[in-house]
């Protein structure tokens, strides 16, 4: 269960790993909804990718359990990767939203060593 946006805690410190609830709650505080996220490469890079699904919909192929543990992997990428900044960064700035078919994307600032751990 996540809490109220009234109740999030304070910011954490820069630097400061992700946590799957604080990516929870920069969701619902910024669209209100929780968007399915997708770690994406291309071209040799990484993107974060805020795709137009959500939790909340009728259609969405994970239960509340599923989405969460779908997202502890996710941070757990993301914080490996050193990226928890950009990515806390821009989720609580970005004023777009995702739109049918169309999904945001975050080009990932990847610090060096850290990405042939993960691009082939």
């Amino acid at each position: 269960m996540s809490l109220p946006s009234s109740a999030l805690p304070p910011a954490p410190e820069p630097g400061a790993p992700l946590s799957a609830q604080e990516v929870w709650d920069l969701l619902q505080t910024r669209w209100q909804v929780s968007y399915d996220l997708q770690l994406v490469q291309r071209r040799g890079r990484l993107y974060l990718q805020v795709m137009w699904a959500y939790l909340e919909q009728q259609s969405f192929p994970l239960t509340e359990e599923g989405y969460r543990s779908k997202l502890e992997e996710l941070v757990g990428l993301l914080n490996g990767l050193g990226v928890a900044e950009q990515v806390r960064s821009w989720l609580g700035t970005t004023s777009d939203k995702p739109r049918q078919g169309k999904a945001m994307g975050l080009a990932l600032e990847i610090p060096a060593g850290r990405a042939s751990e993960f691009l082939l």
